[in-house]
């Protein structure tokens, strides 16, 4: 797997993981990692009567199956259709970046139509990172989501 930049130009030159930094919880993962919580938080939105699998392999080389924003919470309908879609959006090509809590987690995509885009999976929905809110469908790269962190912008934002 060949990561996108400028996530693989900072895991190989700056740091494969830190504890400073994004999310506030845990701070950057290293590649490949999860966090702690991945394996214990209790969805109140998971839709699929087959259970999450936080002890599954995590096939990068697959696409992440999502090109825009996806409410589960409300467009779940259909096991055979939506089952298999919840899945593989938490394990299917990406790399997990942290975990503000238990059942959000922020993504970076490596394989697909989403490829260098940042995702942030939650209890209910997963939507791309945008630099105002997370309505937005612009979307953005690892450096956008890491500048608008150091700069306390976009999700970070203070009200």
């Amino acid at each position: 797997m060949v990561l996108p930049e400028p996530y693989r130009t900072f895991v190989a030159e700056i740091a494969n993981g830190t504890d400073d930094g994004p999310p506030d919880a845990g701070g950057l993962l290293p590649v490949g990692a999860k966090p702690p919580n991945w394996a214990v938080w209790e969805a109140e939105y998971w839709m699929s009567p087959d259970p999450f699998d936080a002890t599954a392999p995590r096939p990068f080389k697959e696409p992440f199956p999502l090109t825009e924003e996806w409410q589960w919470e409300y467009d779940y309908y259909d096991h055979s259709l939506h089952s298999s879609l919840l899945h593989q959006t938490y394990t299917h090509g990406s790399v997990l970046l942290g975990s503000d809590q238990p059942g959000q987690y922020w993504t970076l995509v490596v394989t697909g139509p989403q490829r260098g885009q940042v995702w942030w999976l939650r209890d209910g929905c997963a939507a791309p990172y945008a630099d105002d809110t997370p309505s937005q469908q612009a979307g953005g790269d690892f450096l956008s989501w890491a500048r608008d962190w150091h700069t306390q912008q976009g999700w970070w934002k203070t009200e």
